[in-house]
C-alpha cells in the first residue's frame, strides 16, 4: 500500500491527464476513536468507549504541512527530533503514512498540548474533545522551544532607568506596517521584528538613542519558522516572498494556513515539486 505521501505525489502526476480526484481522504475534519475495553471490564461483555474530535481544523493544516515538509527534507526529521522529540516525530510519521488521521490527531492533542488548552466532556459512553479556538492557541503555542527569540537593546543615556533591555518572544509575530510603504510589505514587516535599528528611548524624559540589536532565536535557528499573521487583511497579501532572510538564515516558503472568517474555518496550502495543492478537511 501507498503512504499518503506517495497518494499526493501520485496525484500531482495525475494533473497531467487532466484527472484531477485523489481518492484518498487527507487528514478529514473531526474524528472518531473507539477504544475497546478488556473482556473483565464489564461481566465478561465487552465495553466499546469512543473519543469523538470537534473543530480540529485549528491543528489540521499544520499536521498536514509537518506531514508534507517532513518528507520533502530528508534531514528535517532528525532535525525535528531534537526539538519535539525522536518518538513523536516517527510516531506522527507512521501515523500519517498510514491513513490513522484520529490516531495522530491524539497524538499531538496528548503528548503537546496543555489540558487547559481544549475542552473536553463526557457524553454517555463517549469522551468529546472540542478544538474550537485558533490555530495558534492549539498548535504554534506548543512550538515555543522552536521559535523562541531575543533582542536585547542598549539606550545611550547612562542616566536611562532601564539602559539595558531583552525583548523575548515565544512565537514570531509578524503585524503589518502602520504605514503602508511601496515595496514588500511582508519582508520590511519582518526586517522591522529581526533586524537591528536605532530608535529614540521611549522612557519618559530619557531623550536618549536606544540601539536594538539584530534578534536571534534561543535555541538555534530552527529548521522551520512559523509567521503569525493574523492581523495581517487578505489585501496586503496578495504577493507573498518565496523567501526569507531570518537572522542569518535563508527559508524557503513551503506552506500556509488559511482562515475563513464566514466560517470560522481553516485550511492549508503547500507546496510539493513545484505544484501547489489546497487542503482543507471539511472538503473531500
Amino acid at each position: 500500500m501507498k503512504t499518503l505521501f506517495e497518494e499526493i505525489k501520485a496525484s500531482i502526476k495525475n494533473n497531467y491527464n487532466q484527472d484531477r480526484s485523489f481518492w484518498r481522504p487527507v487528514l478529514p475534519w473531526g474524528g472518531v476513536f473507539t477504544i475497546k475495553a478488556g473482556r473483565k471490564a464489564v461481566s465478561c461483555t465487552p465495553l466499546y468507549v469512543e473519543i469523538r474530535l470537534k473543530n480540529t481544523c485549528t491543528i489540521d493544516g499544520f499536521l498536514m504541512l509537518l506531514y508534507v515538509i517532513l518528507n520533502e527534507n530528508e534531514n528535517f526529521p532528525r532535525e525535528l527530533s531534537l526539538h519535539l522529540g525522536r518518538e513523536f516525530v516517527d510516531c506522527f510519521l507512521y501515523l500519517m503514512d498510514t491513513y490513522s488521521f484520529t490516531t495522530v490527531k491524539l497524538l499531538w492533542i496528548w503528548d503537546k498540548m496543555e489540558k487547559q488548552q481544549y475542552k473536553s466532556e463526557v457524553h454517555k459512553a463517549s469522551l468529546i474533545i472540542d478544538l474550537f479556538g485558533n490555530e495558534h492557541d492549539n498548535f504554534t503555542k506548543n512550538l515555543e522551544n522552536l521559535m523562541s527569540t531575543i533582542q536585547e537593546s542598549y539606550c545611550s543615556n547612562w542616566r536611562c532607568p532601564t539602559r539595558v533591555q531583552e525583548d523575548q518572544q515565544r512565537t514570531i509575530n509578524i503585524n503589518p506596517p502602520q504605514e503602508i510603504p511601496h515595496g514588500n510589505l511582508i519582508r520590511l514587516a519582518v526586517d522591522e521584528l529581526f533586524c537591528s535599528r536605532i530608535e529614540l528611548c521611549e522612557e519618559s524624559g530619557c531623550g536618549g538613542l536606544r540601539e536594538f540589536s539584530q534578534r536571534v532565536f534561543c535555541h538555534g535557528a530552527p529548521p522551520f519558522v512559523v509567521l503569525n499573521m493574523q492581523h495581517w487583511k487578505s489585501e496586503d497579501l496578495a504577493y507573498v516572498p518565496y523567501y526569507l532572510d531570518l537572522s542569518d538564515h535563508k527559508y524557503l516558503l513551503e506552506g500556509a494556513t488559511l482562515f475563513n472568517k464566514e466560517e470560522h474555518h481553516y485550511s492549508a496550502a503547500f507546496q510539493i515539486d513545484g505544484h501547489w495543492m489546497h487542503y482543507d478537511g471539511l472538503r473531500n
